[in-house]
């Protein structure tokens, strides 16, 4: 199959960052794809068909072949291109190790502490949801400065495997702030990567794939409502 005709189907809710992920990577790339809107209240027989496992978007279909999970996404465009664009992964396997490291980090130890912060109820629980989030981001903070080696990304020069991680977490901080009266991304915490995630969202690849924050507030304030009317107290698993 030719670069230039790569017959690629992108199963994908307006909402999710993980969706947006693999967006900027096929931006990246200059991949052309159809991209078929999935509801984000019912799972399209397509979509269960293609992921049977997790039955979550997103899901590239390449060809006949259906990929899933965010960043295996990403290194799969990665290393099936690797003439289109530049490369997302580093080609230290030091630095290529340390960027999944992160990834992971975020996926699956941070973000879901941020999520939690609007389950918190009065002052004094939003302060205490709020602290593994802040050593969370101090990490991050830290984490930048080692890979970025004093360049705008963390993938250095270019919008790299980590950013597209991290950088599809923005507008949703964005948005806690807003829905949870707290700060996330400061002058004061986290300088550099308040002025990363500027830098991130004003990119060519990725500018025109992000949601509004105003939406994502939006939008959660609905699912809060259905989650109030069904009784649910606590975050669902």
């Amino acid at each position: 199959m030719a670069e230039s005709d790569p017959k690629l189907k992108l199963l994908a809710t307006w909402a999710s960052m993980y969706a947006i992920r693999v967006k900027i990577a096929l931006n990246i790339k200059s991949l052309e794809y159809e991209l078929i809107e999935e509801s984000t209240e019912f799972k399209s027989e397509l979509l269960l068909k293609s992921n049977p496992v997790h039955k979550k978007n997103p899901v590239l279909i390449h060809g006949e072949k259906p990929l899933c999970e965010s960043l295996i996404i990403v290194e799969y465009i990665d290393e099936t291109w690797p003439s289109r664009g530049h490369a997302i992964l580093p080609s230290d396997p030091y630095e290529r190790a340390t960027a999944r490291f992160w990834a992971a980090y975020i996926d699956e130890k941070w973000f879901p502490t941020v999520k939690l912060i609007g389950w918190a109820y009065g002052e004094e629980a939003r302060k205490e949801a709020m602290v593994p989030v802040d050593e969370g981001l101090a990490l991050l903070e830290e984490a930048f400065g080692k890979c970025s080696k004093g360049k705008s990304f963390f993938g250095g020069d270019q919008i790299g495997f980590l950013d597209i991680a991290m950088g599809t977490t923005v507008r949703w901080l964005k948005a806690f702030e807003i829905l949870c009266d707290v700060e996330l991304l400061s002058e004061a915490k986290t300088p550099a990567l308040l002025k990363w995630a500027d830098t991130f969202c004003s990119h060519p690849a990725v500018k025109h794939v992000l949601n509004e924050t105003e939406q994502l507030v939006e939008f959660t304030n609905q699912i809060a409502a259905k989650f109030i009317a069904a009784g649910v107290t606590s975050p669902p698993k």
